[in-house]
């Protein structure tokens, strides 16, 4: 079985309405490591595992360097959980994954489809990541779950792309297709409604719950070959609770990864 590395992306440069992911990757290892709950998933695997690997938090001046930190990790033959950071990290994320999985499936759990072309004139805002991935054919299949915001462009673009969206509105999790390629899943905080999830910069009323994304993560059918869990704003939270649900989905996905 190979390991797990943990790399956290204090980068937040590509938010187009608050800033603050970037300070989110220690405060989440905080909540993880404080003694308010133990270290096993619900699935019965301690993540306090000498194949989990914390190779810290690294400080980004330059867009791209995420992909090389990225492609340096998985040059291991470990898989990636990645503690970000705007959703921004990624599409550069992505990239590295495509050279080493070519066929490749993506889980994105969101409010948001984040498929625009551009967004505030910029193509790599944290609105566009999945936008970049489709057009360069870094992804197989993109399933999207839990989205509520979608606009005339983004649909179209989910066209164009041939996404696969189940939005909020008539959601069924018993729909979720089985992955047949390596599975990556993108979890933005913010696909939980803001009563579970205060520290976002994007409150979108409506979300999924705890249980509901924990379950949907449970029941994947496909191998989860890495992760990454975006936009948890501590400037935005309330007494910790986004920190420590943030933990807990770090848990299970190990937990998955495994």
């Amino acid at each position: 079985m190979s390991g797990i590395i943990i790399q956290g992306i204090k980068f937040d440069e590509k938010s187009s309405y608050q800033k603050g992911p970037a300070s989110a990757p220690p405060l989440i290892r905080e909540a993880l490591y404080c003694g308010s709950a133990n270290l096993f998933a619900e699935n019965g695997v301690t993540i306090e595992n000498d194949t989990i690997i914390d190779k810290g938090d690294f400080d980004i001046s330059e867009y791209f360097e995420i992909e090389q930190i990225t492609t340096d990790h998985l040059a291991t033959d470990h898989k990636i959980l990645t503690l970000g950071g705007d959703h921004s990290i990624t599409y550069p994320i992505i990239k590295a994954h495509h050279k080493k999985y070519p066929k490749l499936d993506i889980l994105h759990i969101d409010a948001h489809g984040d498929l625009y072309d551009s967004f505030e004139g910029d193509k790599h805002s944290h609105a566009c990541p999945f936008a970049r991935i489709m057009e360069n054919g870094l992804a197989t299949n993109l399933v999207q779950v839990g989205i509520r915001t979608l606009t005339t462009h983004q649909k179209e673009q989910a066209e164009k792309f041939n996404v696969e969206i189940h939005q909020m509105k008539d959601l069924d999790l018993s729909k979720i297709p089985a992955f047949e390629n390596p599975l990556y899943i993108s979890l933005d905080i913010d696909a939980f409604d803001p009563a579970f999830a205060p520290g976002v910069s994007h409150h979108e009323p409506g979300g999924l719950s705890s249980r509901q994304v924990i379950n949907l993560i449970h029941n994947l059918k496909g191998k989860v070959i890495g992760a990454d869990i975006v936009e948890y704003n501590p400037n935005r939270d309330f007494q910790k609770m986004t920190a420590f649900l943030a933990a807990k989905m770090m848990r299970e996905i190990l937990g998955k990864m495994f």
